[in-house]
């Protein structure tokens, strides 16, 4: 095999083996009474379904923790941003789920500013004490998948990312109110995958 073509392939051997041997991100137990903030746009509002059917409100049955609905259909990364310190402050929760950046890719805005917008939520988080999980969101498309932007910035921030259930969600019809919306058994999907990853790295 000629040198040229070894190089990628020993860059690309380096960067599996370091990504499976990273640290898996770990999240501190919730206190009993702990307060989870769903932040993001019309997939946290639960656009599609019925308040009580959101992705938040079934959680909250799930975890027996109060979920904060935060969302806001339509939003876009850059406004969640400026909205999001008030939230935080308000709110005072224990973990912060994050869900934004969706309608940046349906308005074709530049992905470079919302992964810097996503890194900016994380940061006003984490300079709280507040923990944070991800949740990745599918690049709209043929074959739906979730932006890769999503687990660099899980990767980089060092919080744990839910970075499958909602490409996998939207692929089937019976799960999906419209082509960017869960119904109601795709939120409860949703819900039922962000509890796993909670319990998954500790903080249930």
């Amino acid at each position: 095999m000629k040198l040229p073509l070894i190089r990628p392939l020993i860059t690309l051997l380096i960067a599996l083996l370091l990504a499976a041997c990273s640290p898996s991100p770990k999240l501190s137990p919730l206190p009993p009474d702990g307060v989870i903030l769903a932040f993001g746009d019309s997939l946290t509002h639960g656009t599609g379904a019925s308040a009580n059917q959101s992705y938040p409100a079934v959680l909250a049955k799930l975890s027996g923790h109060e979920v904060v609905n935060a969302g806001i259909p339509g939003e876009i990364s850059s406004t969640g941003l400026k909205r999001l310190p008030e939230e935080l402050d308000d709110v005072q929760p224990s973990l912060l789920i994050l869900c934004h950046g969706g309608n940046d890719m349906l308005q074709k805005l530049n992905l470079s500013q919302t992964e810097e917008n996503l890194r900016s939520m994380i940061r006003e988080a984490q300079d709280r004490g507040i923990p944070v999980v991800l949740i990745g969101v599918p690049k709209p498309g043929l074959l739906l998948g979730t932006a890769g932007f999503y687990d660099k910035v899980a990767r980089e921030m060092n919080v744990p990312i839910e970075d499958e259930a909602l490409a996998d969600i939207l692929r089937k019809g019976n799960l999906k109110s419209d082509y960017v919306h869960p119904n109601a058994a795709g939120y409860r999907m949703l819900a039922e995958a962000v509890l796993a990853l909670l319990q998954k790295h500790g903080a249930l």
